[in-house]
């Protein structure tokens, strides 16, 4: 039997799910509501007008879904394209490539950009293929911000500036989710079109909203979107947020006061104070990797992330007995590596719930 009672508290370090504040687990101890009384719709009002600052956007509308990271995607593509659309999506990891497989299953025409895994978005590629786009066939640049197998943070402002520079009216879609909240952020100053992330990472929560947050641009891309779509069309939430109730299907009450807490936690630290956290936390980590002898799986410091460390570990291990060991002996959760990385790569997860002295029990083991 791999399940065995372990004495303490499990230490958490995949990047995401993630550990939860104690101000947040309270919050969310109480009973069900009625999500059509007064007091529901009014939390939700603000809600929706906090969640824009996590972006960084004052343009932005956003959209709390009872979902997962994955349904997030599928809103962001289905609410702005149409089946055929050409898009350029860049392969780096395991959830580039399954991003990718959604948006393939959906019908898109995606043109894949693909890196060796370690590395970022080829943008020298991206920078061709925009000059080569005379006639804008390519509708949509899909990236992820941050990839969460093998530790690569791209950088979203240079995309921006190739678009700009050559004068590409292509939409920007971000995976943000293990990102938004624990790295710089700007959605409107890079022109991001739809941001997403999930609940259970930097945010703190558990799995179970993804929060999609849509540009103008974006919006006015649904009254041509032909893709199918029913619970995810954002048109149904904003008729409810016209009718001032917000919400078309039936959220989870314990949920939206726990991202009141989260979010209350995270401007009373300062989210740009988080985002230097993180950056602290992520050079400590790699650092301790360092001094341990190993590699990280990452090939260059430009796209080093502060949320999530992915360890090359010599080629005679295997991995993923790291990963069990460190279950069974020390009650400690570290992340698998995965797909073309399994077997070679551990990850560790700093992200959310986390100061200096957690990092050290850790980076101490």
């Amino acid at each position: 039997m791999d399940n065995f009672y372990a004495p303490g508290k499990n230490h958490l370090f995949v990047p995401g799910p993630v550990n939860i504040p104690e101000p947040v687990i309270r919050a969310m101890n109480r009973n069900n509501e009625d999500y059509r009384s007064p007091a529901i719709p009014a939390m939700t009002k603000i809600l929706l007008e906090d969640v824009k600052k996590i972006f960084k956007t004052t343009t932005g509308t956003p959209f709390m879904i009872p979902t997962t990271g994955t349904g997030a995607w599928e809103s962001a593509l289905t609410n702005t394209l149409s089946p055929g659309d050409r898009i350029v999506s860049f392969l780096i990891g395991q959830f580039s490539l399954l991003w990718i497989d959604q948006q393939q299953r959906l019908k898109f025409n995606v043109d894949v950009v693909e890196s060796e895994w370690g590395q970022g978005a080829n943008l020298d590629v991206l920078a061709e293929k925009l000059a080569a786009d005379r006639t804008h066939t390519i509708k949509a640049i899909c990236i992820v911000h941050n990839e969460t197998a093998t530790g690569v943070t791209n950088n979203l402002a240079t995309v921006r500036k190739l678009l700009d520079h050559y004068g590409h009216p292509a939409l920007l879609l971000v995976d943000g989710v293990s990102s938004i909240c624990a790295l710089d952020f700007r959605m409107d100053e890079w022109g991001v079109d739809v941001a997403l992330t999930g609940s259970q990472k930097a945010l703190s929560l558990p799995t179970g909203i993804g929060i999609v947050c849509a540009s103008p641009k974006a919006l006015e891309a649904t009254k041509t979107a032909k893709s199918v779509r029913v619970f995810f069309d954002w048109n149904d939430y904003l008729k409810f947020y016209k009718l001032g109730t917000f919400w078309p299907y039936t959220p989870s009450i314990q949920l939206l006061y726990g991202l009141r807490a989260a979010l209350d936690l995270i401007f009373e630290e300062g989210l740009d104070n988080v985002i230097e956290r993180h950056r602290r936390l992520g050079k400590a980590t790699r650092l301790a990797v360092e001094a341990w002898g190993l590699k990280n799986c990452t090939q260059k410091e430009e796209w080093f992330s502060d949320t999530v460390t992915a360890v090359l570990v010599p080629p005679y291990i295997d991995s993923s007995e790291i990963v069990k060991r460190a279950w069974k002996r020390y009650n400690l959760s570290l992340g698998l590596g995965l797909n073309k990385v399994a077997g070679k790569v551990f990850r560790i997860g700093h992200l959310g719930n986390l100061n200096e002295q957690t990092i050290a029990l850790i980076t101490k083991q």
